[in-house]
């Protein structure tokens, strides 16, 4: 799964520990969604998304092979 928090971070000039803040988790949790080395629950990537108030789909999309 990729993702654009960072993007979506920088427009809004958010850090990551204001992010994970917003969202309860750790600044580390942030930063391996980040770096796709973690996939957030469905609850963390709704709490994200409004934060940044898009749509789950437009901060977080399938990769091909996350089909198989």
């Amino acid at each position: 799964m990729i993702n654009n928090i960072r993007v979506e971070r920088a427009i809004k000039r958010m850090t990551q520990q204001q992010l994970a803040q917003l969202v309860q988790v750790s600044r580390q949790t942030i930063n391996a969604i980040e770096q796709g080395k973690y996939v957030p629950s469905t609850v963390l990537a709704l709490k994200i998304s409004s934060v940044f108030e898009k749509r789950v789909d437009d901060i977080f999309q399938l990769e091909e092979e996350d089909w198989k």
